[in-house]
């Protein structure tokens, strides 16, 4: 019912930067907090950035200062601008939605299906 469409991973060199869009669409009534997580190979998924409808954010210290989330609650779409990017950035990027799909039904999770970005020279 719901969907989760990323974009914009890729390689990257150090120092680089990288937009990563996630769309949200299907049957959305309301969408609260909005997020990325990461996972890296051997490591468990870890939160990047969060940030709620009335637009509070909360990062990850690993990334605070260099990356910056966002959402238009218009198109139903979140985004994570990282800059500065670092060899230990390399993970697959995945969205996270809380969301209801109608004004009775409880906030449930939706993922995306995530995508690579990769921090090499």
């Amino acid at each position: 019912q719901v969907q989760l469409v990323e974009s914009g991973g890729g390689l990257v060199q150090p120092g680089g930067s990288l937009r990563l869009s996630c769309a949200a669409s299907g049957s959305i009534f309301l969408i609260s907090t909005m997020g990325w997580y990461r996972q890296a190979p051997g490591n468990q998924r870890e939160l990047v950035a969060t940030i709620t409808s009335g637009g509070f954010t909360n990062y990850a210290d690993s990334v605070k200062g260099r990356f910056t989330i966002a959402r238009d609650n218009a198109k139903n779409t979140v985004y994570l601008q990282m800059n500065s990017l670092k060899p230990e950035d390399t993970a697959v990027y995945t969205c996270k939605i809380d969301a209801k799909t109608t004004r009775w039904s409880f906030s449930l999770d939706y993922w995306g299906q995530g995508t690579q970005v990769t921090v090499s020279s």
